[in-house]
């Protein structure tokens, strides 16, 4: 069993930053993707970024240019750099650890952008 726990987020205020990060129980090097969802009050979890055993990375699109997923090997953590935050970011964040054929999601963590 593969234990994900995010930490980070809280309250920022529009146009601010705020960096998740996502503690993995084993070696994220083995993991085929690493990935952060978040999910709005009332909408479906949405697909924000990842990034590949390879160092790929991927992003949604209403993100690009603003977040920034990166990963310390040595640490097995992802982070979640989130800059030029919209009102539309509040949602809970989840990390996931994505293998072969399993899905380990942390609990999520809350981010609410507010002035």
């Amino acid at each position: 069993q593969v234990q994900v726990v995010e930490s980070g987020g809280g309250l920022v205020e529009p146009g601010g930053s705020v960096r998740l990060s996502c503690t993995v129980s084993k070696s994220i090097s083995s993991i085929y993707q690493m990935s952060w969802f978040r999910q709005a009050p009332g909408l479906e979890r949405e697909l924000v970024a990842a990034i590949f055993r390879g160092g790929t990375t991927h992003y949604a699109g209403s993100v690009e240019g603003r977040f920034t997923i990166s990963r310390d090997i040595t640490k097995n953590t992802v982070a979640l750099q989130m800059n030029s935050v919209a009102p539309d970011g509040t949602a809970v964040y989840y990390c996931k650890a994505h293998e072969v054929d399993l899905d380990y999601w942390g609990k999520g963590i809350q981010v609410t952008v507010s002035s």
